[in-house]
């Protein structure tokens, strides 16, 4: 096996091979709309309400204490809290990479702030490593659990994949900075391979992690033992090697081969974790029976043990997926995190095959899960995201820490706080997953108003500029800012539900247009584009009713309504002023016979009846990500759709 560094666009992700090539915050700028505002809050916001956690909870001290030689006495957190650390290290570095290519003094400045933050939190990670290499402060100190000693529940293998995953992320927005994080991740890697390598100890982390940053550590300094050893964790899984629990080995993917099972199973973060770092293994190896699998395993996840808004893991007690069409409504766990390493997975599927599908998910697990569970503000959270709530919140207290899923309303921590730094890392590496390219031409997957500038495989320059209102407006114009001598293929996707798309070539300086048919998948123009040609995708978004499949017995009979990818929710705020404000929230029902339709300010509204007194009103409908911003409420997004009980 074989890795070579190569000089890597700014992306979370870089295949050595595939059948597209990821495009970078280098490359592709978000420069408006929905994701751009909520970059720019995670950018001014959120970071700083996780650093200020971090540090006010004990889990940043927790590496001073360790560099000290105090601990284990002071130490706060769970064996996991070095985790939050990393990614919020991550987070920082995609922050610094996407301010990096804007231009503006503000952006410069603010820079020069987070990179002098950044440098601080990585000394005091730096002073707690030891001399071999090993970086944890829950375990290996007199007082503390052995080294390696719990690795059904320990995490210290965890906690290491995100700490390479940080350091992939430095590397690759200042490849040469001077912090020392890079060299720290190499030296904790080289550790883990000479522990954990053959002939070590062959056994697996309970939460898998490792797996993925060892991969791409790997590509990132071309180090191949890095992709050898994880490769190896993947190929563990399966073997019994952990302990058995109430839950089965399935619960940490323990109980099948990677490449034997049916579906994702067991811990919704660990499974989709497990998969995305299988996906890298399987590509860097040429393993296209392992790839297969995965694609099947996908296939299957979606097609039954994926919720409407993309969450997946509908179990409470072990954060898990339920078996086939075990989907209930108002017990959806749906964890933030498990919707981050769905994105994760899905986009490794994506740049391996070049399947729409897999932006698919993207795109609904992006609107729905992960910008669900950030507040407006950028500084609350939901860990876990139902779809039905029953009785209105409690609002959680903006300074007290939360038990993670208990929280009814969003929080501002928790005490296992893994979903705020899992969404700022992805949100500051938005751009990453937006564009592709290979050898014809351009992909574009996910829309927002953004430049795309890049060269293709043989080096001739694209340039081109997105406008488009989506997701509210499914006008999307592409319009080409550079001319090409000879031809190349601008795509775009065409989603699921976008039956009846159009798309429309208008050449620059020409007064003909050319119309054609967008059917769901991939549309493609292929010309030697002329600087001013534009290209109009124009996606029906006009809001719809999409019914459940009948084999899921918790929502049968119900319907939701989505607009684009959106998905939407009734709320009990929105009842107040009707003829249904004294209903019983359980009494309601939603008309079939009256499609939902577009408001003038922009919203969704459904015909809503109580089916116990009849009356009926026209009822505004709430994005489900922006559910709860206006106070407890009760909600629900499957509203049952049969007619009034007389």
């Amino acid at each position: 096996m074989t890795l070579t560094a190569t000089t890597a666009h700014l992306v979370p992700v870089a295949p050595s091979s595939g059948a597209l090539r990821p495009l970078g915050l280098d490359e592709v700028r978000i420069t408006g709309g929905f994701w751009h505002r909520r970059q720019e809050v995670n950018g001014t916001n959120t970071l700083d309400h996780i650093e200020g956690w971090l540090e006010r909870e004990g889990w940043l001290g927790n590496f001073d204490l360790a560099a000290a030689g105090t601990l284990p006495e002071g130490r706060r957190g769970r064996e996991f809290s070095d985790s939050e650390v990393y990614k919020y290290l991550e987070a920082v570095a995609w922050e610094l990479g996407r301010l990096g290519a804007l231009t503006d003094p503000d952006a410069s400045e603010r820079a020069a702030a987070l990179e002098a933050r950044f440098r601080a939190i990585v000394a005091r990670v730096a002073a707690a490593q030891e001399p071999d290499g090993y970086l944890n402060t829950r375990f290996g100190r007199p007082g503390q659990g052995a080294r390696w000693s719990d690795l059904e529940w320990g995490h210290e293998l965890y906690c290491l994949g995100h700490l390479f995953q940080a350091a992939v992320a430095r590397h690759r927005t200042r490849p040469d900075a001077d912090d020392g994080l890079v060299d720290i991740a190499r030296r904790a890697a080289d550790l883990v391979c000479e522990v954990f390598g053959d002939g070590g100890i062959e056994r697996i982390c309970g939460h898998a992690e490792v797996e993925v940053g060892l991969a791409e550590l790997g590509r990132a300094l071309g180090e191949p033992r890095y992709l050898t050893q994880a490769a190896l964790f993947v190929e563990r899984h399966g073997r019994g090697t952990l302990a058995d629990i109430e839950w089965g080995r399935s619960y940490y993917q323990d109980d099948v081969a990677v490449r034997d099972a049916s579906a994702l199973r067991g811990h919704s973060v660990r499974a989709n974790y497990l998969a995305a770092g299988a996906a890298d293994v399987a590509v860097e190896t040429g393993d296209d029976g392992l790839l297969d699998a995965l694609a099947r395993q996908w296939d299957a996840t979606v097609e039954r043990r994926t919720y409407v808004t993309g969450g997946q893991g509908s179990h409470h007690q072990d954060e898990a997926f339920g078996e086939d069409w075990e989907l209930p409504a108002d017990r959806a766990y749906s964890e933030t995190c498990a919707g981050v390493a769905s994105v994760m997975f899905s986009w490794r599927l994506l740049l391996a095959t070049g399947d729409a599908k897999y932006a698919d998910l993207v795109e609904r697990t992006l609107f729905n899960v992960v910008e669900t569970s950030p507040a407006e503000d950028g500084r609350a959270f939901y860990y876990a995201n139902t779809l039905h709530q029953r009785v209105p919140g409690a609002p959680a207290d903006p300074d007290a820490v939360s038990p993670r899923a208990h929280s009814s309303l969003r929080a501002p921590w928790f005490d296992v706080s893994c979903c705020p730094p899992n969404t700022a890392r992805t949100f500051a590496s938005l751009a990453g997953y937006l564009a592709t390219a290979d050898a014809s031409g351009i992909q574009l997957h996910q829309y927002a108003p953004s430049t795309v500038r890049t060269r293709l495989d043989d080096g001739r320059e694209v340039a081109l500029e997105v406008e488009t209102g989506y997701p509210v407006d499914g006008r999307i114009v592409v319009r080409v800012l550079a001319d090409a001598p000879t031809p190349w293929r601008l795509s775009l996707r065409v989603p699921a539900w976008a039956t009846g798309a159009a798309l429309v070539l208008r050449p620059a300086g020409e007064a003909l247009e050319q119309r054609m048919p967008a059917g769901p998948g991939m549309v493609s123009c292929e010309r030697a584009w002329a600087a001013g040609d534009e290209v109009e995708l124009s996606l029906p978004v006009a809001p719809r009713f999409t019914s459940p499949d009948p084999r899921i017995d918790a929502v049968r009979g119900c319907l939701v309504v989505e607009r684009g990818p959106e998905v939407f929710a009734l709320e009990t705020v929105d009842l107040d002023g009707t003829v249904l404000a004294a209903s019983d929230f359980a009494d309601l029902h939603v008309d079939p016979t009256a499609p939902p339709r577009d408001l003038p300010d922009g919203g969704v509204a459904a015909t809503i009846v109580d089916r116990r007194t009849g009356a009926r009103a026209e009822v505004p409908l709430v994005p489900y990500h922006a559910w709860a911003e206006r106070g407890p409420s009760q909600m629900r997004v499957w509203v049952p759709g049969l007619p009034p009980v007389e």
